[in-house]
């Protein structure tokens, strides 16, 4: 079904997603005004002597309570946003984050599904009124459920274990209607997070929802990826079996899913889990061309065989020939130290521009997340590591502050960025130990030939 056609739900002009667009718009229009009236509240609060902090930690976790609520009931772009932020969770405060982990959890790879009967049409619609031709059987409950699509299980014809993704119709008008909504929710995310820059974070969504929306685009990037990676013994693509507009099956793979292990998994698990984790992530512009854009945990699993696999191909950045080399030498002379020399190079690849004058120590400093890891042959990535650098670089009193606001994100860094950023929240969640610089040298191009990028 074409998102133009009667919605499957049977009332004209509204979403098939669960709650209805109507529904959908006035509860997350409500979330800003029961902010300011929690602020309010907290007002007359103050009154009768409560302090500062006691109401700024109960407006946090009002706030939070609320929002999570929301984004677990809805899909689309609530759900999209929910992901995203789940990969942050490690900077919240122990007051905020503790009640709604399990929550953040569940926003990765849960949702209200669609019934069978709208499903059916969707699978005729894209495969052919004989589309349960093509499977020896179909569990018409669905196996998971996320932001734009529900998978389900069944097996081909020829007897393969196969995932069946369906994507909800009306899904681009309702995230471009969430997305454009929760833009006007700043205030209310600064306050459960401060420093969490989220415009950005949602123009980028709003950016690629055109990408995620394409099955077949997003069928051609998994082959790739499975052709480049068959027969690793670390890492697991499912193949692809069919493809169309809004219909994916492709191999189905079991596995524990890195959100299980982040919650109980032993530190030998959670440190085998995080050095694959992270040599997918770097491996795969050079061993296929492309980074796999969405690193939060629910696109993971590790198979009893001891295989990473790898899930969900709608963000993908096309990276031709690999990571940017000027990335690897950056990375490695700022690990020397050589502050100036960062400085020009960072100016020569955009993340500086001409006219802005920058103190090369304090930008050498506020690069330290990215860069303390490359220092040592094994680092352990903690939650109480990644809260001392994220409180330094927003604490409008520190220095490193002011730099963030006068660095600049290159178009062409804006996914690399992004997924480097995640995978360290990733890899905060799982604690783990990982050995970081055999990783870099071997797959991140420019560490180990590190000379003056502005020769």
């Amino acid at each position: 079904m074409s998102s133009d056609q009667t919605p499957a739900d049977g009332e004209s002009g509204r979403s098939s997603l669960p709650g209805g667009s109507v529904t959908r718009s006035v509860r997350l229009a409500a979330l800003p005004a029961a902010y300011a009236g929690r602020a309010a509240l907290n007002l007359g609060k103050r009154v009768t002597g409560q302090s500062a902090e006691e109401l700024a930690a109960d407006m946090r976790q009002r706030t939070a309570e609320q929002m999570f609520t929301v984004l677990g009931e809805l899909k689309g772009g609530a759900m999209k946003l929910g992901q995203a932020m789940s990969i942050f969770e490690a900077v919240l405060p122990d007051e905020v984050a503790g009640p709604y982990r399990e929550t953040l959890v569940k926003l990765q790879d849960a949702a209200p599904p669609l019934p069978m009967s709208s499903i059916e049409r969707i699978l005729s619609d894209e495969l052919g009124a004989d589309w349960r031709q093509r499977f020896a059987d179909f569990d018409e409950r669905p196996a998971a459920a996320a932001s734009i699509g529900q998978v389900h299980r069944a097996t081909w014809r020829d007897g393969r274990a196969v995932a069946v993704k369906v994507q909800y119709p009306g899904a681009d008008r309702a995230l471009m209607s969430d997305l454009n909504q929760m833009a006007r929710m700043g205030k209310m995310f600064a306050a459960w997070v401060p420093g969490l820059e989220i415009k950005p974070l949602i123009n980028e969504l709003r950016d690629r929802v055109a990408e995620e929306l394409d099955y077949l685009l997003e069928s051609n990037r998994q082959r790739t990826f499975a052709a480049a990676f068959e027969g690793d013994p670390d890492i697991q693509i499912p193949h692809v079996l069919a493809a169309s507009p809004h219909v994916l099956v492709s191999e189905w793979v079991d596995g524990t899913p890195l959100s299980a292990i982040i919650a109980n998994g032993t530190q030998e698990e959670r440190d085998f889990a995080g050095s694959r984790y992270e040599r997918f992530l770097l491996s795969a512009p050079a061993r296929a061309g492309l980074l796999h854009a969405d690193p939060h945990p629910g696109n993971f699993r590790i198979t009893p065989d001891g295989r990473l696999c790898v899930l969900d191909f709608g963000a993908v950045a096309e990276l031709p020939d690999g990571l940017p080399t000027a990335m690897g030498r950056l990375l490695r002379i700022a690990q020397d130290g050589d502050a100036s020399t960062v400085i020009e190079g960072l100016r020569v690849e955009g993340f500086i521009r001409p006219h802005i004058d920058v103190d090369p120590q304090q930008v050498l400093d506020y690069l330290d997340p990215f860069v303390e890891p490359a220092r040592h042959e094994e680092f352990t990535f903690s939650r109480d590591w990644l809260r001392g650098q994220f409180n330094r670089i927003n604490d409008f009193k520190n220095p490193d502050f002011t730099i963030g606001l006068k660095l600049n994100l290159p178009p062409a860094y804006a996914l690399i960025h992004r997924v480097w950023l995640g995978s360290i929240g990733v890899l905060c969640q799982m604690g783990a130990t990982v050995p970081v610089r055999a990783e870099i040298e071997r797959w991140v191009p420019g560490y180990l030939t590190a000379r003056d990028p502005a020769a």
